[in-house]
C-alpha cells in the first residue's frame, strides 16, 4: 500500500509516448517499403502474428528478428537497412525535457521503465542523449523477459530498482500499465501532459518550480 504524500525514491518513466512519441504504423510502413511488400502485410507479421512482441520479450535476438521478418515477406535485405527503417519512428517529447532536467538537477533518482527491443533501445539511447545522461536505471522488457502489463514485469523492474514497491513512482500513458503497476504496489500515474504530471509530483511533495 502506497502511503499518500510519501516522497518516492525512484521515478520511473515509460519511454514510448511519454518521453518519446512513436508510431508502430510508421514502423510497418517503412519496413514494408524497404522489403518491397505492402504495409498491411508487414503490420500483420509484426503485430498481429506477434513477431515484434516476441522481440520485446527478449525471445528473439536482433538477428533472429530481422531474419524472420525477411523470411516472412520473402525478401533478402541487408539487416542494417531494415533496422534503420524499423527504428526511425521516435521523436523527442520536447516539453518533458525541462521537467526531467529539473528533477535530475534536484537529485531525484530517475529510471526508464519500458516495453522495447534491443534495436529500439540502442537507437533511442544513441539519438536522444537524455536517456543516457538522466536515467541511471533501465527496466526494459527485452532484458526482463516480460512486458507490461504482465505482473512479472513489475516484479523484475522492482528488483532492478532495488527498493520496495511503495517507494517507486511510475508514469505511463496506458491505463492498463498504470493499473498493473498499482497492483504491484507502485505509486502509478497515467501520463496525460507535462503540466498534469508536474501537478502529480507536487501532490507527492516534489516541488521543482517547473
Amino acid at each position: 500500500m502506497v502511503e499518500w504524500g510519501m516522497l518516492p525514491r525512484l521515478i520511473y518513466f515509460d519511454m514510448g509516448n511519454v518521453l518519446l512519441p512513436f508510431s508502430h504504423e510508421r514502423m510497418a510502413q517503412q519496413m514494408a517499403r524497404v522489403t518491397g511488400t505492402d504495409a498491411r502485410r508487414a503490420w500483420k507479421i509484426l503485430f498481429e502474428d506477434g513477431l515484434h512482441w516476441a522481440h520485446e520479450r527478449g525471445e528473439l535476438t536482433h538477428d533472429q528478428f530481422y531474419s524472420r521478418f525477411c523470411e516472412s515477406v520473402g525478401a533478402r535485405l541487408d539487416i542494417d537497412q531494415l533496422e534503420a527503417a524499423g527504428n526511425d519512428i521516435f521523436e523527442l517529447n520536447a516539453p518533458i525535457v525541462g521537467l526531467v532536467g529539473k528533477l535530475f538537477a534536484a537529485g531525484h533518482r530517475l529510471g526508464v521503465c519500458s516495453n522495447t527491443t534491443p534495436s529500439h533501445w540502442g537507437h533511442c539511447a544513441s539519438r536522444f542523449g537524455i536517456l543516457k545522461t538522466m536515467f541511471a536505471i533501465q527496466a526494459l522488457s527485452y532484458r526482463l523477459g516480460a512486458m507490461k502489463p504482465d505482473p512479472k514485469f513489475y516484479v523484475a523492474a522492482t528488483g532492478v530498482a532495488d527498493m520496495l514497491p511503495p517507494h517507486i513512482l511510475f508514469a505511463d500513458d496506458r491505463p492498463d500499465n498504470v493499473a498493473a503497476a498499482a497492483a504491484a504496489g507502485w505509486d502509478a500515474v497515467r501520463f496525460e501532459s507535462v503540466s498534469q504530471l508536474n501537478e502529480a509530483l507536487r501532490e507527492r511533495g516534489i516541488v521543482i518550480n517547473y
